[in-house]
C-alpha cells in the first residue's frame, strides 16, 4: 500500500504551505504558497540572512519594497525545487483599495520578471475582498493570474468565479475553528463545516462550467483532508504533508464532481457586500485574517529595518 500523500496525488495537485525549503524538497509538492505570516517564519531561517540583506539593499527605506523583494526572493528559492507555481501575496493593508492593490501586484510580477521567471510560474494572492477581486478581475485580463485568499463565504467564491480569477483559497480550519467555538462542540468527517464549504463550492463551480480552481486551504487535521481528496487543489502545512506521507492505510476520492451543484448566480456589489453581511463567520474571519496577515507583515518590515 502507497502513503496517503502518494494516494492523495492521484486525485488532487499538492500544494505546500510553507517557506521551507528543506520541507518542500522532502515532500515534493507540485506547488507552494506563501503569506505574510510565512515570509515571517522563513526570515527567522539561517538559510535566508543573506535573501534578507539583499532585500534591504538599494530600497532607500522603502520596506514596503524590501517585503516585496523578499518575498519574490524566497518565490524564486523554492520556485528551484518545485515543477508548478509560487504563490506570492499583495500587502494585506491594500485589501480594500483596488488601485493601490494592482499597483503592488503589479510590482510583484514585475520582480519575478526582472528575476527572469516567467508569469506562468506565479500566483499573485489578494484577499477576496470587494476590491481585491476587482483588482484580481483586471489583472486576469492583463495576463497576470491570480489566487483569492481569506476566502470563507460562498458569496466570495461566486464573486471570484464571475470575475474570472484562476484559484481561490477557501480557509478549511478557520471556518472549523469558528463554528467548533460557536456551537461549542467538534465536527468530524463530512459534517465539518470547512469541508461542508469547499465541497459546496466545488460542486457549484464544475455544475456551471467555471474554469476557476478550487484550492482548500488552512487545514487543522487529517480528517479534512480525507474529506477533500479529489478538489482541484490542496495547500497542506509540512506537518500534515509529513503526517499523510507515514500513513499507509487507504485513501479514496471522496469528492468528485455530480449533479448536486447550484444554478448560476451573478452578485453585484450590493448583493455581495450584503451576503457577506449576512454570514457572521466569514464576516468575522475576513476582518480577522486580514489583520492577521497585516501585523505579521509590519514585524517583517521590522526585521527589515533592523538589518537597513
Amino acid at each position: 500500500m502507497t502513503s496517503k500523500l502518494e494516494q492523495l496525488k492521484q486525485y488532487t495537485t499538492v500544494v505546500a504551505d510553507t517557506g521551507d525549503l528543506d520541507a518542500i524538497s522532502r515532500l515534493k509538492p507540485v506547488d507552494a504558497t506563501t503569506n505574510p505570516s510565512l515570509l515571517l517564519k522563513a526570515a527567522a531561517l539561517p538559510r535566508y540572512s543573506d535573501l534578507l540583506d539583499a532585500a534591504v539593499a538599494g530600497c532607500g527605506g522603502d520596506l514596503g519594497l524590501a517585503c516585496d523583494r523578499f518575498g519574490v526572493a524566497v518565490g524564486q528559492e523554492i520556485l528551484k525545487v518545485i515543477p508548478g507555481r509560487i504563490s506570492t501575496e499583495v500587502d494585506a493593508r491594500l485589501s480594500f483599495d483596488t488601485t493601490a492593490t494592482l499597483r503592488r501586484a503589479e510590482r510583484l510580477i514585475g520582480l519575478y520578471d526582472q528575476a527572469g521567471i516567467g508569469r506562468e510560474r506565479v500566483l499573485i494572492k489578494i484577499a477576496a475582498t470587494w476590491e481585491g477581486i476587482r483588482a484580481a478581475e483586471q489583472l486576469e485580463k492583463a495576463g497576470v493570474q491570480t489566487n483569492l485568499t481569506l476566502l470563507f463565504s460562498f458569496a466570495q467564491a461566486a464573486a471570484c468565479a464571475d470575475a474570472g480569477v484562476f484559484l481561490i483559497s477557501p480557509f478549511v480550519g478557520r471556518i472549523y475553528d469558528w463554528y467548533k467555538k460557536a456551537e461549542g462542540r467538534d465536527f468530524v468527517g463530512a459534517e465539518d463545516p470547512g469541508v461542508q464549504s469547499v465541497a459546496r463550492i466545488y460542486q457549484y463551480y464544475k455544475a456551471n462550467g467555471y474554469q476557476t480552481v478550487v484550492m482548500g486551504a488552512s487545514f487543522r487535521n487529517l480528517g479534512q483532508i480525507e474529506q477533500l481528496a479529489g478538489c482541484d487543489r490542496l495547500t497542506i502545512s509540512p506537518d500534515l504533508l509529513q503526517q499523510l506521507a507515514d500513513d499507509q492505510g487507504e485513501l479514496p476520492r471522496l469528492l468528485d464532481a455530480d449533479a448536486s451543484g447550484e444554478a448560476r448566480q451573478t452578485l453585484d456589489e450590493a448583493a455581495f457586500r450584503w451576503a457577506l453581511n449576512d454570514d457572521p463567520m466569514a464576516t468575522e474571519k475576513l476582518a480577522e485574517g486580514i489583520r492577521l496577515f497585516a501585523r505579521d507583515q509590519e514585524k517583517l518590515e521590522a526585521l527589515l529595518a533592523a538589518r537597513a
